[in-house]
């Protein structure tokens, strides 16, 4: 368990699926998430809307490159497919203007990198509207070194 964690957040539950073509994006979001979360890498659109019918997520994080080459359409399919679930875009710094693009033609929201653990799930926490007055359990209480 890393350092941060918040148990109550943990216990929730919550399924992310974290889509993106690069395998390594995916690991550093999977390994940002999954101690407050249940977090799938997924390595495309069409995976994540097979593993949707199975596995509702509360939220999807969207690589942005996904919606370039698939078009704003990749939105609609996803809501099909995952009704209930948030879709949060992931953007590189200099593309804010895209991210607004996102937002218009459906998506939730965006994220823009780098990538920072804590930014990172305080917007994720944002997106599924949880609060942030969680209780953070200290590692010398649980007795882990």
């Amino acid at each position: 368990m890393q350092i941060g964690v918040e148990m109550s957040k943990a216990l929730e539950n919550k399924r992310v699926f974290i889509v993106d073509d690069n395998e390594i994006i995916r690991a550093a979001l999977q390994f940002m998430l999954h101690d407050e979360f249940e977090a799938h890498e997924v390595a495309s659109t069409a995976n994540a809307c097979e593993k949707a019918k199975t596995q509702p997520p509360d939220l999807i994080l969207l690589a942005e490159g996904l919606p370039k080459t698939e078009g704003f359409g990749i939105f609609a399919k996803l809501r099909e497919s995952a009704p209930k679930a948030k879709v949060l875009i992931v953007v590189e710094p200099d593309s804010a203007a895209f991210g607004k693009e996102c937002v218009a033609a459906g998506a939730n929201g965006f994220l823009a990198k780098p990538l920072k653990i804590e930014f990172v799930r305080q917007k994720v926490d944002a997106m599924l509207g949880r609060s942030a007055g969680g209780v953070t359990i200290p590692l010398t209480v649980l007795n882990v070194r």
